[in-house]
């Protein structure tokens, strides 16, 4: 189906801009960027790892923050990848449950606390996410997950499901990179030498 420039331009400026909006609704919650580049700053400062995990979506979105977290200078880990090293006690753990918990975050975020880890954890749901109660700090991203998209709708919507969450999250990662990477004071040079030469 060809639909055009036009359409195009206009489909992706519709998603863009709804992503934005995410970021300026008003909070009683501290600005997740602010938080998120405060706990990663303070494990690199203390030379800790970070680890990530995320399901579905939103683990590919934390797949892409520890790619650049790496190229950054971090030690940084996916959770289950092949040479993932133990959690300790110097160590950050960045979890995402959009709707609030999955069985699994709610295990990866209870054994890193229990191993002496911080666990950072991103959500939608603050309050009442089964997965909050693991987290030393709650990042709130107030998107629409899959826990609140209704699902009845008879027309189709732009952003179905929990894609308004996920694109939230790679849009407030690059935020992230840009402001981690101006804390740590590491140059373009820096950080485009440490990309991989395998490909």
């Amino acid at each position: 189906m060809d639909t055009g420039n036009g359409s195009m331009a206009s489909l992706a400026s519709q998603i863009c801009n709804h992503i934005a909006s995410i970021f300026s609704k008003p909070s009683i919650h501290p600005p997740a960027l602010d938080l998120v580049v405060a706990e990663l700053a303070s494990i690199a400062s203390q030379k800790g790892r970070v680890f990530l995990y995320g399901v579905g979506r939103e683990g590919l979105m934390l797949k892409a923050l520890c790619m650049r977290l790496a190229h950054l200078g971090l030690s940084a880990h996916f959770v289950f990848d092949m040479t993932t090293p133990p959690i300790t006690s110097k160590d950050l753990l960045v979890a995402s449950a959009g709707p609030g918990g999955f069985s699994t975050v709610d295990a990866i975020c209870s054994v890193a606390r229990s191993h002496g880890g911080r666990v950072l954890l991103l959500t939608a749901q603050p309050e009442t996410g089964s997965s909050v109660k693991h987290a030393n700090v709650v990042a709130y991203v107030a998107a629409q997950t899959m826990a609140d998209d209704g699902g009845g709708e008879k027309s189709r919507t732009l952003l179905p499901m929990g894609s308004v969450y996920e694109g939230a999250m790679f849009v407030l990662f690059e935020m992230v990179v840009y402001k981690l990477g101006e804390v740590l004071g590491e140059s373009p040079e820096a950080i485009r030498a440490r990309h991989t030469n395998l490909e």
